[in-house]
Formats: C-alpha cells, sequence, structure tokens
C-alpha cells in the first residue's frame, strides 16, 4: 500500500524538477478516480458551489457544505494530499475566527490542509495558522472569492506594477508559512518569475507551463460542465455528451421493456408462485376465509 503523500513530498518534486498534477474532487467517486490515477494533490474546492449546486458563484458556499463535501471525498483518498478552501468571510474577519474553522475543516473531515485567498494582507492570518499546525496554501491571481471586486477583469498582474505585487504577496505567503502558492490567471512570464523567486511550489491554473505544478477542475477536464467553459481548460473527453447518450439508451430500454431483462432479475421457484396464485385466487372467491401468511 502506497503511503500518503505530504507536503514535504510536494517540496521534494519542485526540488527535482518534477511537476505537481492536482484536480478538483467534489465526492468520494471522483476522489477515488482521481486518487487511483496517481495524482497527489486534491483540492476540495468552493467551486462545487457553481459545478455541484449551480450558484452563479463561489461567494454563496457555506462552511457546512465544505465539511460535508470534504468528508466524503477524504474518504475516497487513499493516497493523495485532500485541501480543503475555506470559503468566503470564514477565514477574513479575523485570526481567531480564521483559526476555529479551519480547525473545524480539519478536524471534522480528515483533510491534511486549508487553502485561503489573498497576499500579503492576509499573510498574518497564515502564519498564525501555520503556528498551530495548520498547513496552507496560498491563493493569490485571480481570487473567485474577490468577484465582484474583479468584475470583467479575470487576468491579473499584466502591469508591472500589479505584477511586481503579486510577486511581493507570493513572497509574503512563503515567508508567513504557505506550503504552496495557487497562481490563477497570471501571465505565464509573471508566472514563471514568482515561481523562480520561491522555494515552496507554485500551482497553476490557467497561468502556463512555467509554474511547478497546474491544477484544473475536475467538471472542466472530463467535459461534465458545460454552463462555462475557460479558456485555460481543456476537456480530456466529454463526458457530458457521452452520459447523455447512455442516459437516453436506458431511457429506451425501459420503455421498451429491453431493461430490465432475464440478466438483471432474479428467479422464483416455479411450485412457489404457483401457490401464491392459487391462495390468491381462492381469497379473492372467498375473502372470508383468507389466510394470515407469518
Amino acid at each position: 500500500m502506497h503511503r500518503s503523500i505530504t507536503i514535504h513530498d510536494l517540496y521534494k518534486m519542485k526540488r527535482e524538477a518534477k511537476r505537481i498534477s492536482a484536480l478538483t474532487a467534489y465526492d468520494y467517486t471522483s476522489a477515488q478516480i482521481v486518487d487511483r490515477a496517481g495524482v497527489p494533490l486534491i483540492l476540495v474546492g468552493d467551486s462545487l458551489g457553481m459545478v455541484l449546486l449551480g450558484q452563479d458563484t463561489t461567494v454563496r458556499v457555506t462552511l457546512d457544505e465544505m465539511v460535508h463535501h470534504t468528508k466524503a471525498t477524504v474518504k475516497g483518498a487513499k493516497r493523495a494530499m485532500v485541501v480543503a478552501d475555506l470559503p468566503f468571510l470564514t477565514y477574513q474577519i479575523s485570526e481567531t475566527q480564521a483559526l476555529e474553522n479551519a480547525g473545524r475543516l480539519m478536524s471534522e473531515t480528515g483533510c491534511k490542509a486549508v487553502k485561503l485567498e489573498g497576499g500579503k494582507d492576509i499573510a498574518p492570518t497564515v502564519r498564525r495558522l501555520v503556528d498551530v499546525g495548520i498547513p496552507v496554501l496560498g491563493h493569490i491571481g485571480y481570487t473567485p472569492q474577490f468577484v465582484h471586486l474583479f468584475g470583467r477583469s479575470r487576468i491579473q498582474g499584466k502591469t508591472w506594477k500589479s505584477g511586481l505585487q503579486l510577486v511581493r504577496d507570493a513572497k509574503a505567503l512563503e515567508a508567513a508559512g504557505a506550503f504552496a502558492v495557487v497562481l490563477e490567471l497570471v501571465p505565464m512570464q509573471l508566472a514563471g518569475e514568482i515561481t523562480r523567486r520561491l522555494e515552496i511550489p507554485t500551482i497553476g491554473i490557467g497561468s502556463g507551463v512555467n509554474c511547478d505544478g497546474e491544477i484544473q477542475v475536475f467538471h472542466d477536464v472530463f467535459g461534465l460542465y458545460n454552463d462555462f467553459t475557460p479558456k485555460h481548460t481543456k476537456r480530456f473527453v466529454n463526458l457530458a455528451e457521452t452520459l447523455t447518450t447512455a442516459v437516453k439508451s436506458y431511457k429506451e430500454e425501459v420503455e421498451c421493456r429491453v431493461f430490465p431483462g432475464v440478466g438483471q432479475s432474479v428467479s422464483m421457484d416455479a411450485e412457489a408462485i404457483n401457490k401464491i396464485r392459487a391462495q390468491l385466487d381462492h381469497e379473492n372467491n372467498n375473502p372470508a376465509k383468507a389466510i394470515a401468511v407469518v
């Protein structure tokens, strides 16, 4: 049996220039699929609000929902390191609030780390969490919980001033003790510069090949989510189309009495069913003489 991946394995992968693959998962089954494929890092993202719950942003996801889905995901991951998102306004109000909620997320689910969005401003909170033994994955660049501030502007760090700030944000998170940093929708040249200047791994999404690793959303990669297809993703298979075809076949076979067939049914002894029929016919003709069967 393979041992579980730890943050030290991720550090080693960076030192040895081995790319780190990561995917989101939100339940027992998806975690099993990702884990069996050998992916070392699983994120239970608050993106579940969009791809599972039909919300328009991640902002509405609650801590209870994150706990629920992370519990199931951890059960399905035998080797991969499972990280869970702290949702909107569960860590921004105070360090005490962040400690309580991060502690609950880890203790109730068994995940190995939490992820927070933000750079230099959130670094003191990261340090507080790390100081009590809670590993933290940082997240800068486009941060979905700030969607109402970003508006339509998704790519971050395009100017020299904003790019320099992202480098400083990444360094601040590293200094605070984050074990890795997600770089979302950052120009590939800037992502490479950040990666070169950090000792901890960078995990990109929409930030090019110069990061130490890559993370994508399960439903995007496998073509399960059709409401919006980001430019930075690639469909390795269109499961939505495959599943729709399968559902149509199921529907047709049920309606035509093809499914279930003999192979999906259980037979009964002919003598037993004949006795049942005879008894029911007798009771139907003589209601007062019905026999109670126990």
